[in-house]
């Protein structure tokens, strides 16, 4: 027995509707081609599923049976029509983000300002945390961290190129007091580290030698969760302090910070877009993308 699809969508909204004429308004048709599809649907059924009197329409059991299992099906198929027409609609509405801190590339003024521009009907909801947490559950569009931290069930876009740490101290620094020829000997030099908060042990710096990855717990003498004053007292001469390329690279480029042990900094991936794997991305988040993609 084939059965018209059609046909049982039709009947679903007789049985919303109660009504055939009500239904016809619906589907943009006349009351005479609504009642012709469920008679042929019962005649392929061989079962009644209406019962119609000049004021009413009501369902038989067999009516009310057949409407409760097909009625989450067509709710879904109603609902990915509905997304798919969304693909093509405007971005708008607000979008979440839960960006790192030491996302440069990312944060950069230019960046969010171009999207911002483009997309006059997005309102940009940007939260910088290094937290790491479920960003769905949080309720969050996206989220940008580096690849290694990511959840394997999310699509991640890359953001930009690979990146590295580096160590870099002032100039004034290595002048007086020397820097070291290899990781180990940090803990002999004053260090400016780093720690998401109060009650967490100050991070432990990575390197790389002959291809085997590597921590140092440095005894930094002075500690914060804010990179920018990382950078600020690095420029001062406090000490040797570490983190991403990207945040030395303008303190670097005027000579106000030089990079060291350079030799034990590899490269590895780096930043990514990511959100749920899903078939159908909002506009505003696909907008998002396309800005990504087109920046690239």
């Amino acid at each position: 027995m084939e059965t018209d699809l059609n046909a049982l969508a039709v009947f679903a909204l007789v049985a919303e509707e109660r009504s055939f004429r009500a239904a016809a308004d619906r589907l943009g048709v006349t009351r005479s081609a609504v009642s012709q599809t469920i008679r042929r649907l019962e005649e392929t059924l061989g079962i009644a599923l209406v019962q119609r009197t000049t004021r009413s329409v009501s369902l038989t059991e067999a009516g009310e049976r057949l409407h409760r299992e097909i009625a989450p099906a067509i709710a879904d198929m109603r609902a990915a029509l509905g997304n798919t027409e969304a693909l093509g609609g405007r971005p708008r509405g607000l979008l979440r983000l839960a960006v790192s801190s030491i996302a440069e590339h990312f944060l950069s003024g230019p960046f969010l300002a171009g999207f911002a521009e483009a997309n006059p009907e997005v309102q940009l909801d940007i939260t910088v945390t290094d937290a790491e947490f479920d960003i769905v559950a949080a309720g969050y569009d996206a989220g940008v961290r580096l690849g290694e931290v990511i959840e394997q069930d999310m699509i991640a876009l890359p953001i930009a190129g690979d990146e590295r740490q580096l160590a870099v101290c002032a100039p004034a620094f290595r002048d007086r007091f020397g820097v070291p020829s290899h990781p180990s000997e940090l803990a002999s030099f004053r260090c400016i580290g780093w720690r998401p908060g109060p009650n967490v042990t100050p991070y432990r710096w990575e390197f790389a030698e002959g291809g085997k990855e590597f921590s140092v717990a440095v005894a930094p003498e002075i500690t914060t969760n804010d990179m920018a004053l990382m950078i600020k007292l690095a420029v001062a001469g406090a000490g040797i302090t570490f983190g991403m390329e990207a945040s030395f690279r303008a303190a670097i480029a005027r000579g106000e910070l030089v990079p060291i042990l350079e030799d034990y900094c590899p490269f590895f991936a780096g930043f990514y877009l990511y959100y749920p794997s899903r078939r159908n991305v909002a506009p505003k988040l696909r907008a998002l993308i396309e800005h990504l993609q087109r920046r690239a």
